[in-house]
């Protein structure tokens, strides 16, 4: 039997994302686990024409990590469960694969959401799940 001591939860602020972070604290009191919350920033393509708008949305994206990640963190901790947080920027698909796959973060499981705040995005992209569950080289919960 696997040991699951780190469990890895990709947050947006959705729904769904929420919903995977309840489920990973359940799995997580079980297994006597941590639980880390990852939060990807876009980076939107910025031309000098449009400078001031994406850095401007860029900080209220980060100021909404932080809410976002201090709901987790006061969650987990009411469940005497460790905690610990990233933030990173860009493709949040990518950013979760290249965090699992970095031996030294030890991630034993992902639980994500089955959607989160990009569903315009997705249409075209294909979901951050979708890219997860297929190039996660640990075993993938997604939470509907």
């Amino acid at each position: 039997m696997h040991n699951v001591d780190n469990i890895l939860v990709p947050l947006d602020g959705s729904e769904n994302s929420l919903r995977a972070l309840d489920l990973a604290v359940f799995l997580a009191k079980r297994c006597n686990a941590k639980i880390i919350c990852l939060y990807s920033i876009v980076i939107i393509p910025i031309t000098e024409a449009q400078m001031a708008a994406p850095i401007q949305f860029q900080i209220e994206e980060e100021k909404y990590a932080r809410k976002i990640l201090e709901k987790a963190k006061n969650l987990v901790k009411q469940n005497s469960i460790e905690f610990s947080q990233v933030i990173n920027f860009g493709n949040a698909g990518y950013n979760i694969v290249k965090y699992v796959k970095n031996k030294a973060n030890k991630v034993d499981l992902i639980v994500i959401g089955s959607r989160g705040r990009g569903t315009i995005k997705e249409i075209f992209l294909g979901s951050t799940s979708n890219y997860v569950l297929h190039k996660s080289p640990v075993p993938v919960t997604v939470v509907k």
